[in-house]
């Protein structure tokens, strides 16, 4: 009987939300706090109608839309609601179409319109990281640390025009700790609370309970968003206000003070109760008193005497490390265990004896995975040594990177004692302040996981093509470092931990390269445009965001590298097993042109990386700088020495070498035909090594008559124009229907006159300088040759009257087939058209098919059955129809007939850095 009515009360409980009142919701937000208040909400009964996030960001979905989409909820992803202060029409009508009656917005970065605002029955609430009125802004969380407050919170509360001015609904508080940063106070009270307090809200307005509470004006500040700019401490000042300075930018901005005439960002502050440990001082601008370096970290001093601790610094090359090590002049190759330590250590060798249950004795140099570990074991070894030691911070990759016992102790006495056990990587940088930054370029050769000058000592200036300035010296390599390289990338590949990690692992690293390439996107696309040329904008966009997008499309295939089963012929009685593997072929070079120096190094390197391979690169000689900085990141990502290796310097040497050295076994080469052909004979003559290449280019667009105009030309233009012609995949001649050529020419022309050509950092221009002097005097040639072969300049084909490499976008009609400028390619800002006949489709097709090359074509057409004859018809790698540079990472690239052969990007990719075993077995 008892037992009955426990069952009802329980009954009753978990039933009893839905006799309550529900509504129906638009959620307005992203993120996982976004997230979890929407299945919250739909876990209480409500009725998610619709959800309005951000766009995907390099073809992954906002963590709101992942759930929103699993659960087929509508969902919305809009990159803006309104433009100029004005709503977006069709965005607004597609929100009014949902029919929400309240809008929840619990972490929305978006600025959204008050006929938005306002729309539902219930109007909006929104989720606000303070207890307002006191800090409005987006830097709440920090000001509140900044300031001392004793109390933290968050309210939630009616949007209104103020956007965080609105009347409150409901606040939650709660004592901010000594020592609480932004993310400690986050994971322990905003994140968690602000979720169950969003929906306790929805319901108070369901319930007809919401109170609207008028926010005063009475204690309400608002404070700027903090940024580095404008994080330096003021050290006169007592140490608390030191320590809430210091805290309230914990991890970012980063709090910096000036050490020995450097800027240092101080991490993981503390107030200092009693009296300092012993330690060596040190002058800190500013400060009433020297600080003190100690065994416990940096210590500081208030004006009031009081004094503080700092755990880390950073310096202004990125390199961080614990503040106690300040003077140290570097560690010892082996740590010296304590007593305690010996201890410690013999409880973990008897936790290896555990797992490693056929290994009579764990001796100091018994490998781990050698001796039958795999990759469970790996886990319980973590778990374990994690479990024995509480606090100590470890994954399942320091296994895999200290395999013997000797080296895990090392590893981890190293992690115990609070110290980097990674080597920190040592940066020579060149500084530029630019475009509102400060640059800081590597400009070394990067052999085996170290920045070094070029065995002879050489360097050679890199130019900036926007005035004709020298960015700074470069390091020319020689054949020297040219041995040295791929030495050391063939010990990554066969004795270095890179051959023996799991994939998945691989793939990890690969996602953590993507990331810092993400975080440092704006610095490589300003390297990008002062070395190479390419406005910023497109540098940004396409340069540096489609190498991310490439990396990460690359990491995700890491684990899903494997062969097949194949049924052969039996020979009875017995039978026979036979299968494939794939596997990386070795050591990979990988020699990329000046065009798009950045993403030509990411179509090859990340999937020769993913494949397991290691690699040595060639930059073009005219544009290394972000191939160095990539260089950086890799390390900072924690790709292990030896992996990746980037030579500056000249094709001739450098190249040369690589295609003729006997450990390298693959070469990939993206660059001119004739320099293909020359890398291919010394390929073959060397040791036959696998080579795949990206040659020229002169692909043929065909538009029709019967085309989208408006498209055709925007396309047209872009196909020729994009990247200021520098692009292998350019429309290097355009047919044109005889009935619209003339109105085509005119509609380009009238386009070009629009065009700004200048500094490719004002982000209003169109189009940057050529690469660099030579290519530019090439083109104005090119130009040459055509008026005298008679083809009709119609405009431009000049140089710019300026400073710089800049070359007039040019058109020329009238080119028959015989002429050079229709046979060749240009490289450069220059349409080539010529005329065909109405309605000869089967004529035009073989004047375009008419080349050596085969990278790319197109055709406009609005005729599908006329598009799809075309272009089966015609003989290139690839085929844009009523598009053009339409290019994805998941989509092979790669030309046909002199344009080389092998792919780029998708799958096809990886087969270029793989090789296939067949194995039978007899049983």
């Amino acid at each position: 009987m008892l037992w009955t009515a426990s069952q009802v009360l329980r009954k009753f409980s978990t039933s009893s939300n839905y006799y309550q009142n529900k509504l129906k919701l638009a959620i307005i937000g992203q993120s996982l706090f976004g997230q979890e208040v929407y299945s919250n909400l739909r876990k209480q009964g409500h009725k998610v109608v619709g959800v309005f996030t951000v766009p995907d960001k390099d073809g992954k979905a906002d963590p709101l839309a992942v759930a929103a989409e699993k659960d087929g909820t509508p969902v919305f992803k809009f990159p803006r609601w309104r433009v100029k202060g004005k709503p977006i029409p069709e965005v607004v009508e597609a929100y009014k179409a949902v029919g929400a009656e309240l809008n929840v917005m619990p972490f929305c970065s978006q600025f959204i319109p008050m006929n938005v605002i306002d729309d539902p029955k219930h109007g909006s609430i929104i989720y606000h990281p303070s207890i307002l009125p006191l800090h409005r802004g987006a830097s709440a969380i920090n000001w509140t640390l900044i300031h001392g407050d004793k109390k933290a919170g968050f309210s939630v509360f009616w949007a209104d025009d103020g956007l965080d001015t609105g009347p409150i609904l409901l606040q939650r508080e709660c004592a901010v700790e000594p020592n609480d940063t932004v993310d400690t106070l986050y994971n322990r009270f905003l994140f968690p609370e602000g979720i169950k307090a969003m929906v306790e809200s929805v319901q108070l307005i369901a319930d007809g309970k919401a109170p609207r509470i008028p926010q005063t004006e009475e204690g309400a500040t608002y404070e700027g968003i903090q940024k580095k700019s404008n994080a330096k401490v003021n050290m006169a000042q007592p140490a608390q206000a030191i320590h809430n300075w210091i805290r309230g930018h914990d991890k970012v901005p980063g709090a910096t003070t000036v050490i020995d005439g450097q800027t240092v960002t101080l991490y993981g502050s503390s107030m200092l109760g009693g009296s300092a440990p012993a330690g060596q001082p040190l002058e800190i601008e500013g400060a009433s008193q020297p600080g003190l370096v100690t065994k416990n970290g940096l210590v500081l001093y208030g004006t009031d005497g009081k004094a503080l601790l700092v755990k880390n610094l950073q310096f202004e090359d990125g390199k961080m490390i614990s503040a106690a090590k300040y003077f140290s002049s570097g560690e010892s190759s082996s740590v010296e265990l304590t007593d305690d330590e010996k201890k410690i250590a013999e409880e973990i060798r008897n936790i290896w004896k555990g797992i490693l249950s056929n290994v009579p004795v764990v001796e100091d140099t018994t490998d781990f995975f050698k001796s039958g570990a795999a990759s469970m074991d790996v886990v319980r070894l973590v778990e374990e040594v994690k479990q024995k030691c509480a606090g100590i911070q470890m994954q399942t990759e320091d296994v895999y990177m200290a395999t013997t016992f000797q080296d895990f102790i090392q590893m981890f006495v190293r992690r115990l004692r609070g110290e980097d056990q990674e080597e920190e990587l040592v940066v020579d940088y060149a500084t530029k302040e630019i475009n509102n930054m400060t640059l800081k370029m590597p400009y070394q050769c990067f052999i085996n996981g170290n920045f070094e000058d070029a065995e002879n000592g050489k360097v050679y200036d890199t130019i900036n093509p926007n005035d004709g300035s020298v960015i700074c010296k470069v390091a020319y390599a020689s054949v020297g470092d040219v041995d040295r390289a791929v030495a050391a990338a063939k010990e990554a590949f066969y004795e270095g931990p890179w051959g023996r990690m799991n994939p998945r692992d691989r793939g990890t690293m690969l996602f953590k390269l993507a990331d810092l390439m993400e975080e440092h996107q704006e610095e490589l696309a300003t390297i990008e445009s002062i070395d190479s040329g390419a406005v910023y904008t497109l540098a940004l966009k396409t340069h540096v965001g489609m190498s991310i997008q490439t990396f990460r499309y690359f990491a995700g295939w890491c684990d899903k590298i494997h062969g097949k089963t194949i049924p052969i012929n039996q020979a009875r009685p017995n039978r026979n097993l036979t299968f494939t593997k794939r596997e990386p072929i070795g050591v990979c070079a990988i020699i990329i042109p000046w065009n798009y120096p950045l993403m030509m190094l990411a179509w090859k390197s990340a999937a020769c990386l993913a494949a397991g391979n290691t690699l040595v690169l060639k930059p073009a000689q005219v544009t290394p700088l972000t191939a160095l900085k990539f260089a950086e990141l890799s390390a900072k990502a924690g790709i292990p020495k030896g992996v990746i290796n980037i030579l500056p310097g000249s094709g001739g040497m450098v190249g040369q070498r690589l295609s003729d050295h006997p450990d390298i076994r693959k070469l990939g080469f993206t660059g001119s035909t004739p320099i293909g052909k020359q890398i291919m004979k010394s390929c073959a003559l060397s040791n036959l090594k696998k080579v795949s290449l990206e040659l020229g280019g002169k692909s043929p667009l065909i538009i029709f008559s019967d085309c989208d105009m408006d498209k055709a030309v925007r396309m047209g233009m872009s196909s020729v124009y994009f990247n200021k012609g520098e692009n292998c995949i350019a429309a290097g001649r355009l047919f044109v229907e005889e009935s619209i050529h003339d109105e085509y020419i005119t509609r380009v022309v009238e386009e070009l006159k629009k065009m700004k050509i200048g500094d490719p950092l004002d982000r209003s221009t169109d189009q940057g300088p050529q690469n660099h002097k030579a290519h530019m005097d090439k083109l104005l040639e090119y130009c040459e040759v055509g008026l005298k072969e008679g083809a009709t300049l119609v405009y431009g084909g000049k140089r710019v009257d300026r400073p710089g490499f800049f070359m007039e976008p040019t058109v020329f009609t009238g080119v028959e087939d015989h002429m050079f400028i229709a046979k060749e390619e240009s490289f450069g800002p220059i349409m080539v058209v010529s005329k065909f006949k109405d309605g000869d489709v089967d004529g035009v097709l073989r004047r375009a098919n008419d080349t050596e090359y085969g990278l790319a074509s197109g055709v406009f057409t609005r005729d599908i059955n006329k598009a799809m004859y075309v272009s089966e018809r015609l003989d290139a790698g690839t085929v844009f129809v009523n598009t053009y540079n339409k290019t994805d990472v998941a989509s092979p690239f790669g030309g046909f007939k002199q344009s080389g052969f092998g792919k780029d990007l998708g799958e096809d990719a990886l087969l270029e850095y793989l090789k296939t075993k067949a194995i039978t077995v007899e049983y």
